[in-house]
């Protein structure tokens, strides 16, 4: 069976994770202060802000931009349903756009059509670490006073206009969860170039409070600290963030040979369907790179997502389990009878897309593999309307 996803963990990993849990300091403390300083270097931010996950991230996001009842924030349905989440427990409503077919991302068009005089944000999702157009969009918004929050989970190790994802993002969230490119087990940040943002953040994660942990428990210290408003636990700890460090120090070689993988990918599909209406695989749009956290084909024009269901049956029964793609939160019962505009291309996206192996350890052998086994499954061709 070839696993569909793989961090890159080892040895160093577990050094790390172990000298953290001997140092007497577990829980929020120097590494994550470390792991944040290294972490806004590598994608050009001024700040950032460790935290539980990039669902909390957002959460705080939208919390500093004070998004509350009566308030709507532009969010694609064609996402994990935390996206559009964080705006209903901050008591907004959440407003589906609908997606590029290429990228699979928002656009100024798609984004244009559902603003409104109530709009007070968007939420632009780097869809699977492939840039979104950020200013084209912010363009759009920026004149309107609607604040462009960067949905950053799956895009470490992306580039946009030559820079890293967002360096120049109002706010950035992003997550190390173990499908991404690095991985802390659980975990994410946010980032920003607003030092004021920085230090709230950094307030909101630890129930508000004035003084963190590192500036209280000094030896000889008597500093107490105060609460001067509601807020979350959403720390992180200092054994996930020594496991960060060294993640973060692999990035490089991580991206380089996921790059690598999926260049392979793109030709060894080229030479199985030829001129055959396969499946479009994911590629770098003009303004930017992608990490491939996940190579994503969509399947052609024509397939329903049973035809695309049971492909992916018969690619499991013959030890390739491959993922559907990208869901969609309009079509997920939690958003049943959610207003929406119509949304073709994500109904489309997430009917027809699936997801193949793809990580560090991923030989040739096993590339060979999953192409000919998704060529038979696909046979006879099917056939584009």
């Amino acid at each position: 069976m070839i696993p569909v996803v793989k961090p890159w963990l080892g040895r160093e990993e577990a050094d790390a994770a172990a000298a953290a849990v001997l140092s007497g300091w577990v829980a929020q403390g120097p590494k994550v202060a470390a792991f944040e300083d290294a972490f806004a270097r590598r994608v050009a931010a001024l700040h950032a802000v460790a935290l539980s996950s990039c669902a909390t991230g957002l959460h705080v996001a939208l919390h500093l931009l004070d998004v509350g009842p009566g308030d709507e924030v532009v969010v694609p349905s064609l996402s994990s349903t935390a996206t559009a989440d964080v705006v209903r427990h901050r008591g907004g409503t959440p407003v589906f756009a609908d997606v590029e077919e290429e990228t699979g991302n928002l656009s100024a068009d798609t984004v244009g059509r559902v603003l409104t005089g109530r709009t007070r944000a968007v939420v632009l999702v780097h869809q699977a670490g492939v840039p979104a157009d950020v200013d084209a969009l912010r363009a759009l918004c920026d004149p309107r006073g609607v604040t462009v929050v960067e949905d950053a989970a799956c895009a470490v190790g992306s580039t946009y206009r030559g820079v890293p994802v967002g360096a120049d993002a109002a706010m950035a969230a992003w997550s190390f969860r173990p499908r991404e490119p690095i991985t802390t087990g659980e975990g994410g940040m946010l980032t920003t170039n607003r030092e004021d943002w920085a230090v709230r953040g950094r307030r909101l994660r630890d129930h508000g409070t004035s003084a963190d942990a590192a500036e209280r428990h000094p030896e000889g210290s008597a500093l107490a600290e105060g609460h001067p408003e509601t807020a979350f636990n959403y720390r992180m700890t200092d054994i996930q963030a020594a496991v960060g460090l060294v993640q973060l120090a692999k990035l490089d070689a991580i991206v380089r040979r996921r790059r690598e993988l999926a260049a392979r990918y793109h030709e060894l599909l080229a030479e199985a369907f030829g001129r055959l209406p396969g499946p479009r695989a994911v590629r770098d749009p003009e303004h930017g790179t992608t990490n491939y956290r996940s190579f994503w084909v969509v399947l052609p024009e024509g397939t329903t997502p049973q035809r695309r269901d049971a492909v992916l049956a018969t690619l499991a029964a013959r030890g390739v389990p491959a993922r559907r793609g990208t869901t969609a939160a309009h079509l997920e019962p939690a958003y049943a009878g959610h207003p929406h505009v119509d949304l073709p291309v994500t109904e489309a996206f997430t009917g027809r897309s699936l997801v193949l192996p793809l990580h560090h350890d991923l030989t040739a052998a096993q590339q060979d593999t999953v192409v000919a086994e998704l060529h038979a499954a696909l046979s006879p061709p099917l056939v584009s309307h």
